[in-house]
């Protein structure tokens, strides 16, 4: 088995060195890296090559955690970013998911939490704090655009981490249909990627917390 590859930034050695150790007690971890700043994680991050990247969202520098995630991306797309923040924010939350981020976690949630954050974007699935979720789903409704049928059904498939494949399985429709739906959806939602599809779908009330 090969273990995940992880990095980890954040300006608190506390904080990284004591992740570094319970990461690492799991044999399908391996903490390949340890950033104070975004601009070291930047420079740094063609050299680990991690899988996974658990990155505070505040840090000291010249760059805050939306910039750093989104230059990690450019610079090594296959490298999934987990945002970590102290408070739930969801501007700010939004802007981490436009800029790339796979998952988004508060830093006091349960370790079983994170260690299930890792392990799913490692696979290629989004992963949004349940807590966010649950408030996302509690607030009060407001308009929204209207969803056809299909596309409550396509998005629906989306937020549970369904790939266009198998998404055009499950409705018995063609693949090039399906991506069709996805790019109305995407403008309907006026989102940018399935990392924010989800949250909208969370808004909605289309998926609960449990299943994702």
């Amino acid at each position: 088995m090969t273990p995940i590859r992880v990095v980890l930034v954040d300006d608190h050695r506390v904080v990284t060195e004591s992740l570094k150790a319970w990461l690492e007690s799991f044999a399908d971890m391996v903490v390949v890296g340890i950033a104070t700043n975004g601009e070291e994680a930047v420079a740094k991050i063609a050299e680990w090559r991690p899988d996974v990247v658990l990155q505070d969202l505040l840090m000291p520098g010249g760059i805050d955690g939306i910039e750093t995630t989104a230059r990690i991306r450019q610079l090594l797309p296959s490298a999934r970013v987990i945002a970590l923040t102290a408070s739930i924010d969801e501007p700010r939350m939004m802007g981490v998911l436009r800029a790339g981020a796979a998952g988004y976690l508060r830093k006091n949630a349960e370790p079983e939490t994170l260690l299930a954050a890792v392990r799913a974007v490692a696979q290629g699935h989004t992963f949004i704090d349940p807590a966010l979720a649950q408030i996302l789903r509690d607030a009060p409704d407001t308009p929204r655009e209207t969803l056809t049928p299909r596309e409550i059904d396509v998005l629906r498939l989306v937020a549970l981490g369904h790939q266009n494949r198998d998404i055009a399985s499950t409705l018995n429709i063609s693949e090039e249909t399906v991506k069709t739906h996805v790019s109305h959806l995407l403008a309907k939602l006026q989102v940018e990627n399935r990392a924010q599809a989800i949250v909208e779908a969370l808004r909605r009330r289309l998926v609960t917390v449990e299943e994702l």
